[in-house]
């Protein structure tokens, strides 16, 4: 009986996004797990959310840190949506788990989902493709900055110095394709889609999904 009740229960999980890692919760049942912030990180994350067949997952907008991530998710099927940073610490506040000065969790953000299930909409082919080839281009900068810095460590003192100037210049060439994703992100329909919504949410009280949801972007699932 405990065998069929893990097996058909709806999992959300949030994704707590920072420089340096993914802080990754559930809900209702809380299993928390952190992976680095880079492209190996995501596709951790990516296919540890897919062993647990996640129905929904929830990451706050966080200036273009979440992109790679929500891009690669929503490239793998995974339905992910980007919500607002104020609503979802409005959504904590509303349930009483988020004092003055806390910070919203992962665990926030997959009792938001549970709750407030933003909608997920379908990405189309094209926009798979678009994603997946900044994806790659962005991946392979990254590849030879690493390759190029490994370089420099044990070049003589005027090669070191060309490298340097090689480095900075694939650096310029990273943050073009990271503001490329962003961009290809934020401009779509999904992004700028205002959510038809219930008029309440179960267990928050007074809290009204209007508030909450109020200009809240998305990205598409393929499932």
């Amino acid at each position: 009986m405990d065998t069929q009740a893990r097996v058909t229960q709806v999992i959300y999980a949030g994704i707590d996004v920072s420089k340096a890692s993914l802080d990754v919760d559930t809900y209702p049942v809380s299993a928390t797990k952190q992976f680095p912030n880079d492209d190996a990180g995501c596709t951790a994350v990516c296919a540890y959310l897919k062993s647990l067949s996640v129905c929904l997952i929830v990451v706050e907008a966080t200036g273009g840190l979440e992109s790679p991530l929500v891009a690669l998710a929503a490239s793998k099927g995974l339905a992910i949506a980007v919500v607002n940073p104020r609503q979802a610490r409005d959504f904590a506040k509303a349930i009483g788990v988020l004092a003055k000065t806390d910070k919203v969790d992962a665990l926030v953000l997959a009792r938001f989902a549970e709750a407030v299930k933003p909608p997920v909409r379908a990405l189309k082919p094209e926009e798979v493709l678009k994603l997946d080839a900044i994806l790659t281009r962005r991946r392979q900068r990254i590849e030879m900055i690493t390759a190029e810095g490994n370089r420099q460590a044990s070049a003589a003192p005027k090669i070191a110095k060309q490298i340097d100037q090689h480095i900075g210049w694939l650096a310029k060439r990273l943050k073009e394709a990271d503001d490329d994703l962003d961009n290809s992100i934020r401009s779509s329909p999904l992004w700028q889609h205002k959510a038809e919504i219930m008029q309440s949410i179960p267990g928050v009280g007074r809290v009204t999904t209007t508030s909450l949801l109020a200009d809240v972007p998305e990205i598409g699932t393929l499932n």
